[in-house]
């Protein structure tokens, strides 16, 4: 597959660069390229950053680097079976206990929430930092959905996480998941106000929140170009004779 000529290898991290250090140097070089296009193209092009992703895959398969990626690439397509198969083989070269809450959540993936729940009270649950287990308390929440118990799932939702006025990293996520479960559960009130201080945290726009708001308040939206082609064709939409003509 191209990559561009700027992309050099050397914006990938240096904890990956050193794991790269086992390798030929010009193997080395043309797997890092790889793992930079998958870095890119991961959240808008999630099935090109997979091509990449099987390049740097068929090149280096015995670093744990790589088997990482390609488990994102594959988590971001859906491909839940071969996302976790990564995972586990990345987890079983590093030790590390990371990418617990993804692989349980490649579980959910796979229709099996039970599993996901047995994994989030699992004992690696207790090595992972503060991240890693606000992440495995939304994975096991979402599995509670996904099992139908949604009382269950806002109470696993309520932590001190949620209940602290310091915003963080994940602070967004955890507001918008405790949101969407009580309005899920016909909580409209409570839910309103949990995608409010969503919005207040949510500083890099990683979820809808302030549409979700917007919708419970009763705001629609109206796409000005949609309004304009439409006085200039006479309020009319075009027929598909129309579109054929010279």
């Amino acid at each position: 597959m191209p990559i561009p000529e700027e992309v050099t290898g050397d914006e990938i991290d240096k904890d990956v660069r050193q794991e790269l250090q086992s390798l030929p140097k010009t193997l080395a070089e043309d797997v890092a390229r790889n793992l930079v296009m998958v870095a890119r193209l991961l959240d808008e092009d999630p099935e090109a950053a997979y091509g990449y992703s099987r390049v740097a895959l068929r090149l280096a398969s015995r670093v744990a680097a790589v088997r990482e990626a390609a488990g994102f690439a594959a988590y971001a397509n859906q491909k839940y079976g071969e996302a976790l198969a990564e995972f586990r083989a990345a987890r079983r070269m590093t030790g590390s206990v990371e990418l617990w809450p993804v692989m349980a959540d490649c579980e959910r993936g796979l229709g099996r929430p039970e599993k996901a729940l047995d994994m989030a009270g699992a004992p690696e649950v207790h090595k992972l930092d503060k991240a890693g287990q606000v992440e495995m308390r939304l994975v096991a929440a979402g599995a509670r959905r996904d099992m139908g118990q949604l009382d269950a799932a806002i109470v696993t939702l309520q932590s001190p996480e949620l209940a602290s006025n310091s915003v963080q990293p994940w602070t967004a996520r955890l507001r918008y998941a405790y949101a969407d479960a009580l309005l899920a559960a016909g909580r409209e009130r409570e839910a309103r106000e949990w995608f409010a201080k969503a919005v207040e945290s949510d500083r890099d726009g990683s979820t809808d929140a302030s549409d979700r708001l917007a919708e419970l308040d009763g705001v629609e939206f109206t796409d000005a170009l949609d309004e304009g082609e439409s006085e200039s064709d006479g309020g009319g939409s075009p027929s598909a004779e129309d579109g054929d003509k010279d």
